[in-house]
């Protein structure tokens, strides 16, 4: 019980010890890090441009957001794959919760995105209203993602590879 009386916890104390540096990288800059900002920005763009269309209900906006749908798409899953790589190659990053969490939300992410594409690909007519609510809620699930991946690499030092001082 001393570990309770000196406000230690010995699983976090456990889990800071353990290295939580990038395992998929090249030349030390990590591939997840760098990735995640291609589904980022063609999900939100899929999204104003589903909002232009609907304001001026041009055509050549829903051929913009097949696209855009299909490159957040398959941007995401590549950054899905890299991301899960290290999930699952690097002991201290598979031992937070908070990294399972971040996990399913991105997982949750690439679903939506993709369902996004498929019904502009079956459907070019239904951008109003269904390829709209889908990109809302790519939106707000490409947050909560973020807000999760963010707290990782900022506050846990997560996937990060940091070179000494000299």
């Amino acid at each position: 019980m001393a570990s309770e009386s000196d406000g230690s916890n010995p699983i976090e104390k456990m889990l800071k010890e353990q290295d939580v540096t990038s395992a998929v990288a090249v030349a030390g800059h990590p591939l997840h890090a760098m990735s995640v900002h291609f589904p980022i920005a063609l999900g939100i763009a899929t999204l104003a441009v589903d909002m232009i269309y609907w304001w001026t209900g041009d055509p050549f906006w829903i051929r913009v957001g097949l696209w855009s749908a299909g490159g957040a798409f398959a941007s995401g899953v590549a950054a899905g794959l890299v991301g899960t790589a290290e999930l699952l190659l690097v002991a201290g990053i598979r031992g937070r919760v908070a990294s399972w969490a971040h996990g399913v939300a991105a997982m949750t992410l690439i679903a939506v995105l993709g369902l996004n594409w498929g019904v502009r690909l079956a459907y070019p007519d239904s951008v109003l209203p269904h390829g709209l609510f889908l990109s809302v809620l790519a939106a707000m699930l490409t947050g909560l993602a973020g807000w999760h991946g963010g707290k990782l690499i900022f506050h846990h030092g997560i996937g990060l590879m940091v070179s000494a001082k000299d």
